[in-house]
């Protein structure tokens, strides 16, 4: 079977065989290269090698059996995918103000109510996203949160996008900050913590420490109080300045104020008596500050965005 592949934007700049292996799951590295040898493979009618970097459109044809170029079925967002909430978008991305309770990404279960699903179905029908046109891209989040926790989500639009504001975010390009509500009042109204985070992955907790071992990773969080309630229950900003698991969580639980509606960390006590359906933690403003090259997500640098509906802060007004 001959097949034409036109490249698109999204896939302009891969390897040609990485291309070939994400379209077709059933090609190998070696059934590639066999194929490029044998000049079965080719690139505008030409000759190719499996390292030669695809252009937007290029034309790749392909000569191979049909079971080997059945295509994968690409998920497009289900019909039962959740409304999401749109917090800012451009051509090239979109930030979602994701409620607590909803999955960012289909669970173990094949729970597919997710965040991403939503966004996905969205913006298929906004006609922003064709499954059937893209072989190697779908619209895909940035950054995650837990399922109990609100706050924003960033999810690229393209490839490109995707490649940039994943450098950004691993070279703390972007500034996240979270408010969460404490029981009790910190002793210090601002503070820059240091700790030790150990994770057991078989129970899905982590361990907070003053030492440090081979095991454990050091953490450290910044926070400060906005303000204290009636009930003698603090309102913080939080800024990670290390990014671990459940850190703000058993961070804040290990100086003795734990989140409120934290069952995993928190007081149970504390939880049942003021009735915190979530744990009252909150991804609430975002600030993208670049220090190198953002390509064509230049425009962002110094925007800053902010969730405006954050449920449990009309406890603190």
């Amino acid at each position: 079977m001959k097949k034409l592949i036109p490249v698109g934007k999204n896939s302009a700049g891969q390897r040609i065989d990485r291309f070939l292996q994400k379209s077709f799951p059933a090609l190998t590295q070696s059934t590639i290269c066999r194929l490029i040898r044998k000049k079965d493979i080719k690139v505008g009618g030409k000759r190719t090698e499996p390292s030669y970097k695809l252009c937007e459109g290029d034309e790749v044809s392909i000569y191979a059996p049909d079971e080997l170029l059945m295509q994968k079925e690409r998920k497009s967002g289900s019909e039962d995918a959740p409304p999401i909430t749109v917090l800012y978008e451009d051509e090239n991305i979109l930030l979602a103000d994701k409620e607590p309770g909803l999955l960012v990404h289909e669970d173990s279960g094949g729970n597919g109510r997710t965040l991403i699903a939503g966004i996905q179905k969205y913006l298929r029908e906004k006609g922003e996203y064709r499954p059937d046109d893209e072989l190697c891209f779908a619209p895909a989040l940035c950054n995650r949160i837990d399922r109990n926790t609100g706050g924003i989500v960033i999810a690229a639009k393209n490839a490109e996008s995707l490649r940039i504001l994943n450098q950004k975010i691993r070279d703390r390009e972007l500034t996240k900050l979270y408010l969460c509500a404490v029981s009790g009042v910190p002793e210090k109204k601002e503070d820059t913590l240091t700790a030790y985070l150990y994770k057991n992955e078989a129970e899905n907790r982590v361990v907070i420490s003053d030492r440090k071992t081979p095991e454990n990773r050091t953490i450290v969080t910044k926070y400060r109080v906005l303000s204290v309630n009636g009930e003698g229950d603090s309102l913080l900003e939080v800024d990670l300045i290390t990014g671990r698991t459940h850190q703000i969580r058993a961070h804040m639980a290990y100086i003795g104020h734990p989140l409120l509606g934290d069952g995993k960390y928190g007081s149970n006590r504390d939880n049942k008596h003021k009735y915190y359906k979530y744990q009252a933690l909150y991804s609430y403003k975002l600030r993208f500050a670049f220090t190198t090259d953002a390509g064509i997500l230049s425009y962002l640098d110094g925007k800053e965005f902010t969730a405006e509906n954050v449920w449990f802060t009309d406890r603190f007004r």
